[in-house]
């Protein structure tokens, strides 16, 4: 008899049913979406049991909190899953993380870039990175100005330990629905500009990774290839 998953695992399977039917409204396959569950809020044994419902990819905001996560699969004896570092990241930090995460989406300044490809380089491996875009230029944000996006390309791409696989942005928190979309469809613009520039190798360069909990179905119809939510699938810590 199969047991029936409730809880994190429950509200999980119940995003994903909300995304592809979102994805289908804007005639998309709903394939071509990737869900990276933010468990930034999260236990380890809730994150457990939303990878036990069949997430594959899982987002965390600091570093030593993915570690330590990482750290509680193996003790549970499960296989990682994809592990995405969503958060601003020190430079001083970027040796803890490399061959440790499946797609580093924070990459925002050209000293980062140097030290991940440098760390890289050092192991013989190769990191998968996004470019952080500004888009809508709000001075509490990181991220590289959409008006330097060519020159801080061509510093990415030239890094040796580096993958350039697309761009991250994120929409104001406040800015209501508006102005999500109008964020989410300039970064679509950036993303497909910056991918036939002939600069980045267009196969590599194919992620664009918008769109949180208040704000995916617009994310969604913009042309979003992975989401980053949390709250919907965790809620509060307490949550379980």
């Amino acid at each position: 008899m199969t047991k029936e998953i409730t809880g994190v695992g429950a509200r999980y399977l119940a995003l994903c049913e909300q995304l592809a039917a979102i994805c289908r409204e804007a005639d998309r396959d709903p394939a071509g979406l990737t869900l990276v569950a933010v468990s930034k809020n999260a236990t380890v044994e809730d994150a457990i049991k939303v990878v036990l419902a069949g997430a594959m990819d899982l987002g965390e905001n600091r570093v030593q909190e993915m570690l330590s996560k990482q750290q509680g699969f193996s003790e549970a004896g499960l296989a990682q899953p994809h592990w995405h570092l969503i958060g601003t990241l020190q430079t001083r930090k970027a040796r803890q993380i490399v061959g440790k995460t499946t797609l580093v989406h924070s990459l925002d300044r050209v000293e980062l870039a140097i030290e991940l490809g440098k760390r890289s380089e050092a192991l013989g491996i190769k990191t998968d990175v996004l470019m952080q875009f500004n888009i809508a230029r709000e001075p509490s944000k990181h991220g590289y100005d959409a008006r330097e996006a060519d020159f801080a390309l061509e510093q990415c791409v030239a890094t040796p330990g580096l993958v350039v696989r697309g761009i991250m942005a994120m929409a104001p928190l406040a800015g209501g629905t508006d102005v999500a979309r109008e964020t989410f469809e300039a970064a679509r613009t950036l993303f497909d500009r910056l991918r036939s520039g002939g600069v980045a190798d267009p196969a590599a360069f194919n992620h664009l990774s918008m769109g949180m909990s208040g704000d995916v179905a617009e994310a969604i119809r913009a042309g979003a290839t992975i989401v980053r939510v949390g709250s919907a699938i965790f809620g509060s810590p307490s949550h379980s």
